[in-house]
């Protein structure tokens, strides 16, 4: 669940960036007590994610809003689709236009970028999953995105999992110490990931005892095998430069999860427009 705290924390840094000053253009042009009608747009084909925040956008500018949906978020929808259908303050509209369509834009095309990987891998025990590679201060909204898009999340931040790194590995002086210096720290409940480069460090990660490996920018067939090494008794992650054309090929391997950093920190924004009526 989103914490509807957070969401307007958000916003409010949003439309305070937008027009720290006011809006120069619409506070002298358009009469205080104007109403206008204005629909929200798809121009691309995909999912919808975040129109309840859109809507929030527009109802902290304009109490008295009605924002009424026409798509909730998870629908599919093609260009020309009515998103939704807004009726208030002409002013409010205005100012709030950029930043709603702003963050509608973005988390639609985090989820439809997802959406699309996921479709890729049906059929194959794999999961898709995000990483910690988000925009600063939207974490909890891209990742809400994921899950839309039919997408799963990894961990949220460094305190709630364990993942050992490459750079962990060395500083501990290994992977077997590092497990080990680890285990005797958590509690029982917590799991430990263990991040490998090699099949040697596959062997070694398993044989620490580890819960979760993740094969870092393994090939095709360094994946096949280090599945069969690892034969069910660890979670197996595939990690690095996963896209469109190679995360067939990594899920056919016979990985647990599929870690995707492009998911966020590179997706590009859903096609949307707020036209007045």
């Amino acid at each position: 669940m989103l914490n509807a705290f957070e969401i307007d924390k958000i916003i409010l840094a949003g439309l305070k960036e937008d027009m720290p000053f006011g809006d120069i253009t619409t506070d002298n042009l358009i009469d205080e007590a104007s109403q206008s009608e204005a629909v929200l747009i798809a121009k691309d084909t995909g999912v919808i994610a975040g129109i309840d925040i859109a809507k929030r956008v527009f109802e902290i500018l304009d109490k008295n809003v009605v924002f009424e949906k026409k798509i909730v978020d998870g629908e599919r929808v093609k260009s020309g689709d009515i998103i939704a259908e807004i009726k208030g303050n002409t002013r409010a509209l205005l100012k709030g236009e950029r930043t709603a369509l702003n963050l509608l834009q973005h988390l639609s095309g985090i989820a439809t970028k997802t959406m699309n990987l996921c479709d890729k891998i049906k059929g194959t025990k794999s999961k898709v999953v995000d990483t910690r590679k988000t925009t600063l201060g939207l974490r909890a909204l891209e990742k809400y995105a994921v899950r839309v898009g039919g997408g799963n999340n990894h961990r949220f931040s460094l305190s709630d999992g364990v993942m050992i790194k490459d750079n962990h590995i060395k500083a501990a002086g290994g992977i077997k110490e590092a497990v080990k210096k680890i285990r005797e720290k958590i509690p029982h409940t917590i799991k430990i990931e263990v991040e490998t480069e090699t099949l040697e460090q596959v062997k070694e990660a398993l044989e620490a005892g580890a819960d979760i490996i993740m094969l870092d920018n393994m090939g095709g067939d360094k994946i096949k095998k280090a599945v069969k090494i690892v034969s069910g008794k660890a979670v197996i992650e595939a990690s690095g430069n996963v896209d469109s054309d190679s995360i067939s090929a990594i899920a056919e391997a016979g990985v647990d999860i599929i870690s995707v950093g492009s998911l966020t920190h590179s997706v590009s924004a859903f096609d949307i427009s707020m036209k007045f009526k």
